[in-house]
């Protein structure tokens, strides 16, 4: 059984889709749906850059997910035909959600927009914050969270691997958490350059945002199922679809649990479209798995010969 897998926000770069966008006219034709769907050249900035301004957000996120998109229609490869789920980290869950055709590319581009926007402003930039624990498993990151909270938030935001766990919140609860990390035994405690504290209860005011916005927009069932941050398990229903997405804003990313059930459900291969960030990552949780990365026509042209 094989998963198709869509990387979250820090896999961005300049250049991205630009070269599969000159040979493909379906590669194309993506970057120019997302273009009109957001009024904006999205698709001159990931040619181009600067990296400053792709790296923003309300940039970033629909760019991840285009260059996904891109990456998957320029192969050819039928999703219903050679993928038996499909997952995303954060935000990536959005673009399974399009490759699997519960969301239309033009709307999955305009929440994302509202996404980042919403995510950015929910905090005042300088009052939250994230850290990565290096060495942590999810029982002891969570122990640190706790025992910096002291009142504040601070909780685990992205349980990614068996030694790599994300904690976000107030700015001073994780300060606090990082020698404590060290105290407890984590390898290293590293705050991460991001503008907010994603995946905690201080992006409530976002997820009230994402929650009319799915309201207004059409979801369908997806051609197979897609297993979901929050709850790392399938859902195939367009309610729960809706609901699981609003839930995510302020939930933990549930990754590690999401690719152990995925392999225990039967997934020996897992491919990741337009990143390498993933990968990684499942061969941590999964080690026998076999996992591909596809980023430019090479990597399209080994995959399709395989599969």
């Amino acid at each position: 059984m094989r998963a198709f897998i869509f990387p979250g926000q820090g896999s961005q770069a300049v250049g991205m889709g630009a070269a599969l966008a000159e040979a493909s006219r379906e590669a194309r034709d993506v970057l120019a749906e997302v273009d009109e769907a957001l009024g904006q050249k999205l698709s001159a900035l990931m040619a181009e850059g600067p990296i400053e301004e792709l790296t923003l957000t309300a940039n970033a996120q629909p760019a991840i997910m285009a260059n996904a998109i891109v990456t998957l229609r320029a192969s050819g490869i039928d999703l219903a035909a050679k993928a038996d789920f499909v997952a995303g980290h954060s935000l990536g869950e959005y673009s399974a959600l399009c490759a699997a055709g519960s969301l239309d590319l033009a709307a999955t581009a305009r929440l994302l927009r509202l996404r980042g926007t919403a995510m950015q402003e929910a905090v005042p930039v300088g009052e939250g914050a994230m850290a990565a624990l290096l060495g942590a498993d999810l029982a002891l990151a969570q122990a640190i969270a706790e025992a910096a909270a002291e009142g504040e938030v601070c909780t685990v935001a992205n349980d990614n691997d068996p030694s790599q766990v994300v904690i976000s919140g107030h700015r001073g609860a994780v300060e606090r958490a990082l020698p404590i990390a060290k105290e407890k035994g984590a390898k290293r405690a590293v705050l991460l350059p991001v503008s907010a504290p994603f995946h905690c209860p201080l992006m409530q005011p976002a997820a009230d945002r994402m929650a009319h916005a799915l309201g207004e927009t059409a979801i369908g069932a997806p051609v197979v199922p897609v297993y979901a941050n929050v709850t790392a398990a399938s859902v195939s229903d367009a309610d729960e679809i809706r609901r699981l997405l609003v839930a995510q804003v302020t939930g933990m990313v549930r990754w590690r649990e999401s690719v152990a059930a995925m392999s225990a459900a039967g997934v020996t291969h897992f491919v990741e479209w337009g990143g390498k960030v993933l990968g990684p990552m499942v061969k941590r949780i999964a080690p026998d798995a076999n996992v591909t990365s596809v980023i430019g026509a090479d990597d399209i042209d080994a995959l399709v010969g395989e599969i």
